[in-house]
């Protein structure tokens, strides 16, 4: 049985392959819609299309791959959201439309979905444990308690700065409870506008608004037994987070048109990186809710809170990287780590995990040096990564001449350059959300 993926983008194929190909399937890759009518077969049971291909017209695609395999699903990918193109989508009889990355868990339960027959995948699947680096006493204390109270069904709430490991924390949480053999569905608040999150959330009956042409299970439904992770809860809008209270305190969903509530089993972890109380303070989130979530709080300290973890993370990034990209990275020299252990590190361990990748990349022997971090007096100089250490020094200062705004967008468009338009990836480049991003293109947009 074969998976059909059409993206152009090799970052993106190379992620869904790899959990693919992990579960034992055999991938095709198309790079064009042409291509991939080619390579529709009888054995073909999913299609991945990146919304972007080059001369996509998704109603005559799905035309097509239906003329060819009636029963093959399609699912349309896209690096933005957008309602008129998702509701476009599933109206022409696509499976779903979701924004990129796309997820192990979405993967897992979409394949389970379509496969209703079949032993679900998690059965067979082996999925490597969540493993969490640290040598920090308050960080094990955590880890104890979080322990402690895994088998509950009590919600929790995970606060800390942006890049310490949230999500990370929450999967350790779900894989340390008597639930991990149900699903850990995780929704991104900040990633779909209200009027997508909803239904994503809560699911939808047949002809419940223009596009509904068959009925959808929500992420509650879809979790049901397991976890379901509100990543950046406070991005909720306000009218939205009436219904989520509801849905915790009485256990049941309606979904958008229902008749009639669905029961759920879940246990909720929600997680930010903002000042929760200063938003119920100013009206922007619920009291009641907060209470109802924060029943058991956790807490991440920053990176400079766990100081004794900067030697064991960086030997972990480089480990990771190395089996990654191929490289014999053994360690750093002595002033590089120094700069390191005096580096504020503002973006945490994701940050961290940045530079050490961009380290391993350019280190030229088997021992990181000072220049391979690209840091100039404990500042990352992004526009040094950018020109990829050119020799000429004269061209860099021409890139990094001229108004502050002209620069950040010269690094903006050079960076999308150089991942082939992966925004998830410039993003992570930049040490920005891919919110951000998305809202500076279109800025820059609104401004031509």
């Amino acid at each position: 049985m074969n998976i059909l993926i059409v993206d152009q983008n090799r970052a993106d194929r190379k992620n869904i392959c790899g959990i693919l190909e992990n579960w034992g399937y055999h991938i095709d890759i198309a790079h064009d819609t042409n291509e991939a009518l080619e390579k529709i077969g009888s054995d073909t049971f999913f299609i991945i299309v990146d919304h972007e291909t080059p001369g996509l017209n998704p109603l005559v695609f799905l035309k097509s791959s239906i003329q060819k395999n009636s029963e093959a699903k399609i699912l349309f990918t896209s690096q933005t959201a957008s309602v008129e193109n998702a509701v476009n989508a599933v109206k022409s009889g696509a499976l779903d439309y979701i924004v990129k990355p796309v997820e192990e868990d979405y993967l897992r339960l979409t394949i389970d979905k379509i496969q209703q027959d079949k032993a679900p995948i998690k059965k067979t699947v082996q999925k490597k444990k969540t493993k969490i680096i640290t040598n920090d006493p308050k960080m094990k204390q955590i880890l104890d308690m979080i322990r402690q109270v895994a088998d509950s069904s009590a919600s929790i709430m995970v606060q800390g700065e942006s890049g310490t490991g949230k999500e990370l924390v929450a999967r350790y949480i779900h894989e340390n409870s008597n639930r991990n053999q149900k699903p850990f569905v995780a929704v991104n608040c900040a990633a779909l506008p209200e009027s997508l999150l909803e239904s994503e959330l809560f699911g939808h009956e047949k002809g419940a608004f223009t596009g509904a042409i068959s009925r959808k299970a929500g992420k509650f439904e879809l979790a049901n037994g397991g976890t379901l992770l509100l990543d950046e809860i406070t991005e909720m809008q306000i009218g939205l987070q009436s219904k989520l209270l509801r849905v915790i305190q009485e256990r049941e969903v309606d979904r958008v048109g229902g008749t009639s509530p669905i029961s759920v089993d879940i246990r909720i972890i929600a997680t930010t990186n903002r000042d929760i109380k200063s938003y119920i303070k100013e009206g922007e989130f619920r009291e009641d809710l907060y209470y109802r979530l924060n029943v058991i709080p956790v807490h991440i300290p920053s990176l400079k809170e766990r100081f004794s973890d900067i030697p064991i993370l960086i030997e972990h990034f480089i480990k990771k990287f190395n089996e990654l990209d191929g490289r014999n990275v053994k360690t750093l020299t002595d002033s590089a780590l120094n700069l390191l252990k005096g580096f504020p590190f503002k973006g945490n361990v994701r940050e961290m995990e940045n530079i050490i990748h961009r380290a391993v990349l350019l280190c030229s022997g088997d021992k990181i040096e000072k220049k391979d971090l690209l840091l100039e007096n404990g500042v990352a100089t992004e526009g040094s990564i950018m020109e990829n250490r050119a020799e000429n020094s004269s061209t860099n200062e021409e890139f990094l001449t001229g108004p502050l705004k002209e620069v950040e967008k010269k690094m903006i468009f050079h960076t999308l350059g150089k991942t082939e338009g992966n925004r998830t990836h410039a993003a992570k480049i930049l040490g920005i959300s891919v919110r951000t991003l998305r809202n500076k293109l279109n800025e820059y947009k609104s401004n031509q």
